[in-house]
Order: structure tokens, then sequence, then C-alpha cells
């Protein structure tokens, strides 16, 4: 059994970057774990702990879903907390609403449920997860840091494939495998 996810996987560039290396400074007394550059991505689907032979069914599915989709662009822009700037849980870069990331994610998420895999159904709300915040003394820095990036256009990629990963979580932190890509 695997623990498992679909995602989108993002190569920050400099602008970004800049972003979380500022934040992480603004915060850096503060108890957030900060996500690894390595692991940013935008999560399509969470299929959880999954058995090897769902897994081959999953890859099926992609495989048919995936091609022929065609490639999007998507702009990074934005910013916040989840669950709110009182009690805040996640700090995220926001996603431009895009008519193709929308039908890509509903593609999916239907393509599981019909391959037999019984996936909660959660509202989509694509974002790049920077950091999970522990506890935090500093709201004031984290409002700033909403206020200033909230109709910010961060950075312009192209989407080109979707990735279907093994997360291993670690005392360090998680890890994700690439399990296998499939274009678009």
């Amino acid at each position: 059994m695997k623990r498992i996810f679909i995602a989108l996987k993002i190569d920050p560039e400099v602008p970004l970057l800049k972003i979380i290396s500022s934040l992480k400074s603004d915060l850096i007394i503060e108890k957030i774990k900060w996500t690894s550059i390595d692991n940013i991505h935008i999560t399509l689907a969470f299929p959880g702990n999954t058995e090897e032979k769902d897994i081959e069914i999953i890859k099926a599915m992609l495989t048919e879903k995936c091609e022929g989709f065609g490639k999007f662009e998507l702009i990074i822009k934005g910013a916040g907390v989840f669950k709110n700037l009182s009690d805040p849980r996640v700090i995220w870069v926001g996603i431009e609403l895009s008519e193709k990331l929308f039908q890509l994610n509903n593609v999916i998420i239907k393509g599981l449920r019909d391959a037999g895999s019984n996936i909660e159904y959660r509202p989509f709300k694509p974002h790049l997860t920077i950091g999970r915040i522990k506890y935090i003394n500093n709201k004031t820095a984290l409002k700033t840091y909403t206020d200033k990036y909230q109709n910010t256009e961060i950075q312009r990629f192209q989407v080109k494939e979707v990735i279907l990963y093994e997360s291993i979580l670690k005392q360090t932190g998680p890890v994700y495998n690439p399990i296998c890509n499939f274009k678009l």
C-alpha cells in the first residue's frame, strides 16, 4: 500500500522564491514547517492509502484522461492563509482561476470515482502550500503578506503533465516520489 496523490509540479522562479524567502525571514522565530522548494505543487486529487492493484487502475485512468487534454498556462497570483488570519494553519500562494485547471481536476476526480476510488468530495481550491503553522505570534506579518500579494501576479508557468506521486511521511518532512508522469 502506498500513500498517493495526483498533482502538478511547480518549478518556482525568482519572484516566487523571493516571496518565500522574505516571508521565512519575517517569520523566522515562529513555529512554521516550511514546504521544501522541491515539494511545491498543486494537488489535483488525494486518494491517500492505495493498494498496488488500484494504483495500476489509476495509472491507466490517468493515461486515458490526460492524453490529448492539451497543455495550458497557469498564473500564480495572490496569497493567503487557511483557516483565517485569527487562527492561521496554512500559508499559501494562489493560482488565478483557470477553466482548464478546473476541467482537468473534474476529469481526474470523475475518473477516480469511476475507477472505484472513494475519494472524498472537497471543493477544489488550487494553491501552493508554502508553510504549515504550528504556532504563530506575529499575525501582523501574515496580514502584511496577504495584503501585499493579494492581487499580484507572481509567476506564469506551462502545465504540460500530471504526476502521480507517492508521499512518504518522515520526521524531517514528507518525501514526494513520482510514480508516473502523464503528458497532456
